[in-house]
């Protein structure tokens, strides 16, 4: 049995007719009764009976013709939805985002601009450190990624930097750096660092090691190391010490925390946007193309 079977019979059940299911079909009577016949043998009982002008549905061919009915449409929507997805209009955009990046004015338009021109697509959005961003693209839990990341790229991946962030220093309000003019890297000689370890990013962690020890700071002071940025936050909230931060967190500073830039301080975070270079999604093409136009 094909689906042209069941086209066929629907439409000499609903025209109750032979020959004008023929002309509504576009096949010939003589082949529109083949078939018919056909479809007949192969359920194995009479769908019609046949009058002197026409034919009527038996009780079996009117329960059939129901059936049919659904089935054709099932079909007819399945086809209309996965157009939609191959043609980039609908479907699911999986999309990771560090913390550092969340805040930044491109993320921000690219969901919305998004949203705008893709109505019917649905954005699944996972908050997740830069490394473990890559290793989602990578096994494709994720399609793409907003990353703060400084390292080589692995080569499956395709990577877009949109911007470079500045780093500052977050430290608890009231903090005798707060009332200085200028605050340079030497002066940091004895303060107490919450820093992130050296696995969320190694090759950011050795370039802001090596910028300090440049500028007089060789041995910062760690107390606590912390991964993601809101725990680092909260613990120069709590006094523990001070965390690098990218500038953007001035966006999501909480209370008791302000932000001192360094004057000799010269190292910045680089934002990207992450793909595998082998996603063909319509959906992720779309995304690339909108995030860069932006």
């Amino acid at each position: 049995m094909e689906l042209r079977h069941l086209r066929y019979f629907v439409g000499v059940g609903e025209e109750q007719h032979f020959g004008r299911a023929a002309e509504r079909l576009h096949i010939a009577q003589p082949a529109l009764s083949r078939q018919i016949h056909d479809l007949e043998r192969e359920l194995g009982y009479a769908l019609f009976e046949r009058l002197p002008r026409g034919v009527k549905l038996t009780a079996a061919g009117k329960l059939y013709l129901d059936d049919a009915r659904r089935i054709l449409q099932e079909v007819g929507e399945a086809k209309r939805r996965a157009e939609r997805i191959a043609l980039g209009k609908a479907g699911t955009l999986r999309i990771g985002i560090a913390t550092a990046v969340s805040w930044h004015g491109l993320v921000q338009d690219s969901f919305r601009e998004f949203r705008r021109r893709q109505p019917d697509v649905e954005l699944e959005v996972h908050h997740l450190l830069s490394v473990h961003q890559v290793e989602s693209i990578l096994s494709g839990r994720l399609d793409v990624g907003f990353a703060a990341r400084m390292t080589p790229w692995d080569k499956d991946l395709a990577h877009w930097e949109f911007a470079q962030d500045r780093m500052v220093l977050a430290v608890p309000i009231g903090h005798a750096l707060t009332k200085r003019k200028t605050v340079r890297l030497r002066d940091l000689k004895n303060f107490p660092f919450v820093w992130f370890p050296r696995w969320v990013n190694p090759q950011f962690y050795d370039r802001m090691r090596l910028a300090c020890a440049r500028g007089g700071l060789s041995e910062p002071r760690i107390v606590q190391e912390a991964a993601d940025r809101d725990t680092n936050l909260g613990l120069v909230q709590c006094q523990i010490g001070l965390s690098w931060q990218p500038e953007t967190v001035r966006w999501h500073c909480p209370r008791g925390v302000v932000l001192v830039p360094i004057a000799d301080m010269n190292v910045r975070l680089p934002f990207h946007l992450v793909w595998k270079n082998d996603n063909t999604s319509p959906l992720l093409q779309k995304f690339v193309a909108q995030v860069q136009a932006l």
